[in-house]
């Protein structure tokens, strides 16, 4: 009986601690170095690297001189953001003659962070502490309203 109970408790341990662990998850897709040693540049065409790597998930923004292929490795781990812990981007530039003129692959360290919270508006106007609130509201009532009831 006390074997029974003792693989239980580890068992739920054991559960546990497997329910903890992070889950992984891959985002896109990017080919890796095996199918992009089959583009040669100046000689492949857009149709070619459609055929031998497939079509992106995106094209150039402004122009559509590029295809880009982007591949991410997001660790999510209980109540805590979402971190991507892995990237992957793979740039095939065109021509304007749809000729292949460069394969560039960027990883993760190619990045950098850009924080989109510098230009805030300011709010003008006094601050005040969750005290200040409470009592502020507390004595808003005036003297007039207290006469009139």
């Amino acid at each position: 009986m006390k074997r029974a109970a003792a693989l239980i408790l580890i068992a739920m341990l054991g559960g546990t601690a497997t329910g903890c662990a992070p889950a992984i998850k891959n985002h896109g897709y990017a080919p890796d170095d095996a199918l992009l040693a089959d583009i040669t540049v100046g000689e492949d065409t857009r149709s070619s690297v459609q055929r031998k790597i497939g079509r992106p998930g995106m094209n150039g923004i402004f122009n559509d001189t590029g295809w880009y292929y982007v591949a991410s490795t997001v660790r999510h781990y209980t109540y805590h953001a979402p971190k991507v812990i892995d990237r992957r981007i793979v740039a095939v530039e065109f021509t304007p003659d749809e000729v292949v003129s460069a394969v560039n692959t960027y990883g993760i360290e190619d990045g950098r962070v850009i924080d989109l919270q510098t230009r805030t508006t300011p709010t003008y106007g006094r601050k005040l502490t969750i005290l200040q609130q409470l009592l502020g509201n507390l004595t808003a009532v005036s003297a007039e309203e207290l006469i009139n009831q």
